[in-house]
């Protein structure tokens, strides 16, 4: 029996590894696709069970492969690593782990995320990038200034104040060729604060138009920015199977390798998750 009834991706930007299996669990398909082929490959092929790790482009993989009539599964990366063989990994082999893997009942599965659920954390993360650049121009403005025995408190009050001295031409504490760096540096600051704000009001209304945002802002101390994370993160809230399977998919990485958040056994290691699982979206919803 050559008819393959479950097949496994090894995503990649150029060249994708295929494994097919047949009833029989023999693999009847090894090769590699480029990726201006892998649509027309599903195309041919009959429906079947399509399987790949969740990890960068393959939501969108898992779309456009799944509207061909194919059911398509995300498998975390964490669960595919243990089928991997020893001492020989490459994407032939990447793909055979993944097709093994996805035929677990035990493995866990990541829910497809929508067009507009990825638009929505990418908002976030845009922003999260903006915000650490806004540190760094701040801390950056403060460290130069120091240089000339210029210093100031902490709080965004005092660094205007410092942003303020740095431009004002007609104090001659400040060399001109300082003056001029520090200019351009609290430019950018500046437009990098007008980013954050932009991106904010995106975000504050993509949550006024979700449903399922707006009844967790309803919960005291429960913002825009930190409601609109689980909701885009979780294909469907509604329908967890349980809090674990929740915590995977809303942790900050879901969006390229959703591991699973469940507490381990060894109690030496219990507290190191227990925070980390307590902080769930904390590199994201804490960029202030």
């Amino acid at each position: 029996m050559s008819e393959i009834i479950r097949i496994a991706i090894d995503l990649s930007k150029g060249a994708f590894a295929l494994h097919g299996v047949n009833a029989d669990e023999e693999a009847v398909l090894c090769r590699q696709l480029k990726r201006g082929q892998v649509l027309g490959f599903f195309t041919k092929l009959s429906p079947c069970l399509v399987g790949m790790e969740a990890c960068a482009s393959a939501h969108y993989w898992a779309r456009e492969i799944g509207a061909l009539g194919h059911e398509v599964v995300l498998v975390p990366p964490a669960y595919v690593k243990p089928y991997v063989k020893r001492g020989r990994k490459n994407d032939a082999n990447d793909a055979a782990a993944i097709c093994e893997a996805m035929a677990r009942r035990s493995v866990p599965r990541v829910p497809v995320k929508t067009p507009e659920q990825q638009a929505v954390l990418m908002l976030h993360r845009a922003r999260k990038m903006l915000v650490g650049q806004r540190t760094m121009l701040a801390n950056a403005v403060r460290a130069h200034l120091a240089e000339f025995g210029i210093v100031a408190p902490c709080g965004d009050k005092a660094l205007d104040g410092l942003i303020a001295l740095a431009v004002d031409a007609g104090d001659l504490a400040l060399p001109q060729l300082a003056r001029e760096a520090l200019g351009m540096l609290a430019a950018q600051l500046r437009d990098a604060e007008a980013k954050i704000d932009a991106l904010e009001h995106e975000v504050l209304a993509a949550q006024r138009a979700d449903e399922a945002c707006r009844r967790l802002t309803s919960i005291p101390s429960i913002g825009p920015v930190t409601a609109s994370m689980p909701s885009a993160s979780r294909a469907n809230c509604g329908k967890a199977r349980s809090p674990a399977s929740t915590a995977r998919a809303i942790r900050p990485s879901s969006a390229l390798s959703p591991h699973g958040a469940t507490m381990p056994n060894s109690a030496r290691c219990a507290r190191t998750a227990l925070a980390s699982m307590v902080r769930w979206p904390t590199s994201i919803l804490r960029a202030r």
